[in-house]
């Protein structure tokens, strides 16, 4: 049982092989508890994602906590493979399809992080999520405040990006 997930930003759409189950969950916590307990149902040999940098996080800090067995692809390698097999069309329910694919016929060795890396990880994440949801916020301010408080919320969303770009680059560190 190979299961293949592909991230996007706002949502993580799952194939389960060979039992030809598709579903998509929200990318946010309360999505990915809810993949996590329906994947622990089916008891995957291995859990496939593409290394992103960043999105496809939460989701391996969820596995790693739940002991589910997970690979962090590399997507050159996926990409590779698609083209290998003929498969050119995209769709986020394809790439999914492909992903587990990939796992099933290509067997790649299973991801580990260690209990350090994964505290680390996790309390990085957590961080990254927050900042984001405070960029967020003040961007929509910035649509709705008169030009010239606009000025008072540039730096703020500078800074903000600053932070984010800092913990991304460390989080890339640690994998």
């Amino acid at each position: 049982m190979n299961v293949g997930v592909d991230t996007g930003k706002f949502q993580l759409d799952i194939y389960i092989r060979p039992l030809d189950i598709y579903f998509s969950v929200s990318n946010n916590e309360k999505g990915i508890d809810e993949a996590v307990k329906t994947l622990k149902q089916h008891k995957p040999e291995r859990i496939i994602i593409e290394a992103t940098g960043r999105l496809e996080m939460p989701f391996i800090m969820a596995c790693a906590k739940a002991n589910l067995p997970f690979v962090i692809a590399n997507p050159i390698h996926i990409k590779r493979f698609a083209g290998a097999i003929g498969q050119r069309a995209k769709t986020d329910r394809l790439d999914a399809q492909l992903i587990a694919h990939y796992g099933e016929a290509i067997k790649p060795n299973l991801s580990q992080l260690k209990p350090d890396t994964m505290q680390t990880m996790s309390d990085l994440v957590a961080r990254r999520n927050q900042l984001l949801v405070m960029q967020t916020m003040e961007k929509n301010r910035l649509q709705i405040l008169p030009k010239n408080l606009a000025m008072t919320i540039k730096p703020i969303l500078t800074a903000f990006k600053n932070q984010i770009t800092k913990i991304e680059n460390k989080i890339l560190e640690l994998i």
